[in-house]
């Protein structure tokens, strides 16, 4: 949802085509609920470089791939892969984007306690569907070291999926946090529309 509510504003601000998105993606560290779905990196990996195939097939050669989930990691190779004869895709938000919405946001909780269902993407629900929010978020903050968390996922780290605050949510924080990707989403485009900029 937060993936795309940010692509569907970057589309409408920059005047950009929108693709339907990909729902499903590299969630293996969510094994531990019943229920999750996932994808093999190298299958995300496949649509990823499948769709720009696509696109370029029809005349489109650049394009921005708006990843809502920290644990799609293959990204950022199909992303390098894809630039190496020229600039066609860019990766947004990027961490200094996400950076720079937290403190424009003013949010209280940084990047590295605030890794899931916390403050920023609690925030950006209430924004945007807060009748998905439960009123039990006031009182499921969680917050934990996770140094092993690519061997033993979530489920060894958190009973509920809760690594964060998501007390200091507000619907006001997520309004800001929304804004201030949608602004920082100029830079990314940029890099792509006139490649001399860097």
């Amino acid at each position: 949802m937060v993936a795309c509510a940010v692509a569907k504003a970057a589309a409408s601000a920059y005047d950009l085509m929108l693709l339907p998105p990909v729902t499903i993606s590299c969630s293996q560290e969510h094994a531990g609920w019943p229920g999750s779905v996932s994808i093999r990196s190298s299958t995300l990996a496949r649509i990823v470089a499948d769709v720009a195939e696509s696109l370029r097939r029809s005349g489109v050669d650049r394009l921005v791939v708006v990843n809502g989930h920290g644990g799609n990691y293959i990204l950022a190779n199909v992303g390098q892969e894809a630039n190496v004869g020229g600039r066609r895709m860019a990766l947004y938000p990027r961490r200094e984007d996400w950076e720079t919405a937290r403190r424009e946001a003013e949010l209280d909780s940084s990047s590295h306690d605030d890794m899931h269902a916390g403050e920023i993407e609690t925030s950006l629900l209430l924004h945007l569907c807060p009748e998905l929010v439960r009123d039990s978020h006031r009182a499921a903050d969680h917050r934990t070291e996770r140094p092993d968390l690519l061997v033993v996922g979530m489920r060894g780290y958190t009973e509920t999926g809760v690594i964060g605050a998501p007390s200091l949510a507000t619907a006001s924080k997520g309004k800001a946090v929304l804004d201030s990707l949608t602004a920082s989403f100029a830079s990314s485009l940029a890099v792509l529309r006139h490649p001399a900029h860097h």
